[in-house]
């Protein structure tokens, strides 16, 4: 009896006031989580107030950054392995490049054959050795990986071969594990609900809105304080430079692709009026929020593909200096940010200013690049609230206007080498559409007639490898 009254005292009485401290103290957590994370973050995001806090973070990753990298290389010394490093000068060794009829006739000379205008047997060496050297040093296939690193920056990424090394590096290895998943993922995750939340409440209000100045003024400053929040979910740390090429009303805004937060990072520091495809899901409800508070240009799927339609739409954004300057990704797909890839000539055809500005991702804190065939958005975006930091440079470049005697094509080419040459990035002439594509038939057909001319008798251009 007496074991009995004591159970259902103890699950009678005890329980429910066990079951009220618990909810109390849950609710007293989440209260004081949502009060740093207003006092803290939230508040200084919106009037882009910052307290230093991410430089010191940073600076602080840096030196353990090192001190992890130089406690490997002893590691490595000592057990006597020797350190893989990716960032080889390769096994191949190239010469001056010369053209495709001297090749051949170097190639028929070798085997003692003569360089007359006619097939030889030996004349498939050189097309067999182009290839290799394609294959082994491909331009192209490797800007569509991760960018390989010089030191650990304890995330999985590393270009250097080590195993295990000493307890500390261990026990580091793994409370950096804790910090990244425990405190700041959850921490960035709430971030990101209360900006896209504050986006799209904020803009669906100001639809209802008379348009005007008031109208303006207040989508600006709504789009900004919600990107800003954004960033510090990736915890952003953003270095500007040149403002006064900041791209202004009426303009166009080009710039290399790396991730979709590029329009975030960019979005930061002035308002963007935003072009693509209408979606569906989470993105589609931010679109027809954000349209209703200032004009952005959003296709249908099936007017994506109709170019004059676009081409139309867009000059008839761009000639009305009282809207926002047009935000473009000229290459089409996300590179991994060593290089710029062909510029689609879109764009350079509307008559009007192109704002150039070139980003730079340091992928020592995080991989900034999203390989879209390999990763699916929800994948992207764990890796990417679950790294370290991101941290980049934007340069604005002076603006630019099409020459008299300029193409479209030869404008992009141009504005994508300025891009290039600012960001310290490789300038390459190749379509980033073959990330998922064959390369186009009319490079082999080009290849073909450089051949024909030479086993015809006729002077060849100079050959492309």
């Amino acid at each position: 009896m007496g074991s009995d009254l004591g159970c259902g005292w103890l699950l009678g009485w005890e329980a429910p006031g066990l079951q009220g401290a618990l909810v109390a103290a849950l609710g007293l957590s989440l209260s004081v989580w949502l009060t740093i994370l207003l006092v803290f973050i939230v508040v200084p995001a919106t009037f882009g107030i910052s307290f230093g806090i991410r430089t010191i973070y940073m600076r602080s990753l840096l030196k353990i950054f090192e001190w992890a990298t130089l406690r490997i290389e002893r590691g490595i010394k000592e057990s006597k392995h020797r350190a893989y490093n990716t960032n080889s000068n390769g096994i191949l060794v190239k010469v001056e490049e010369s053209s495709l009829g001297e090749e051949i006739a170097k190639g028929r000379l070798a085997v003692g054959g003569e360089p007359a205008p006619e097939f030889g047997l030996a004349d498939t060496f050189y097309f067999c050795r182009k290839g290799l050297e394609a294959i082994v040093e491909d331009d192209v296939t490797k800007r569509f990986t991760a960018e390989e690193i010089e030191s650990w920056n304890l995330l999985t990424r590393t270009n250097n071969y080590f195993q295990y090394i000493s307890v500390r590096l261990t026990v580091l290895w793994g409370l950096g594990v804790a910090v990244r998943y425990g405190f700041l993922l959850p921490l960035r995750v709430t971030l990101a609900f209360i900006g896209i939340g504050w986006l799209v409440v904020s803009t669906t209000l100001l639809g209802y809105f008379p348009e005007g100045k008031m109208k303006e003024w207040l989508s600006d400053q709504v789009h900004l304080m919600s990107m800003r929040i954004c960033a510090r979910a990736l915890t952003a740390i953003i270095s500007y430079h040149n403002r006064e090429n900041m791209p202004k009303k009426g303009g166009i805004c080009v710039a290399n692709h790396t991730s979709p937060i590029d329009v975030i990072i960019l979005a930061n520091d002035r308002c963007y009026a935003m072009v693509g495809q209408k979606h569906g899901g989470l993105m589609g409800v931010i679109q027809r929020a954000i349209v209703k508070a200032c004009p952005h240009v959003f296709f249908e799927r099936s007017e994506i593909k109709d170019r004059n339609l676009v081409t139309k739409r867009l000059s008839e954004h761009v000639a009305d200096k009282n809207k926002l300057p047009i935000l473009i990704f000229p290459e089409g797909t996300c590179i991994n940010n060593t290089s710029v890839m062909m510029f689609k000539k879109g764009s350079f055809e509307i008559q009007g200013t192109i704002y150039p500005v070139a980003i730079k991702y340091d992928p020592q804190f995080g991989d900034a690049f999203w390989n879209s065939s390999k990763y699916g958005m929800v994948n992207y975006l764990l890796r990417m609230m679950s790294s370290w930091a991101i941290v980049c440079n934007v340069w604005y470049l002076p603006p630019m206007t099409r020459r008299e005697d300029e193409d479209a094509v030869q404008f992009a080419n141009r504005v994508k080498a300025e891009i290039a040459s600012q960001g310290g990035l490789v300038d390459l002439l190749w379509d980033g559409g073959l990330k998922r594509g064959k390369v186009k038939n009319t490079f082999k057909e080009e290849q073909q007639k450089q051949y024909s001319k030479t086993i015809c008798g006729e002077p060849s251009e100079q050959g492309t490898s």
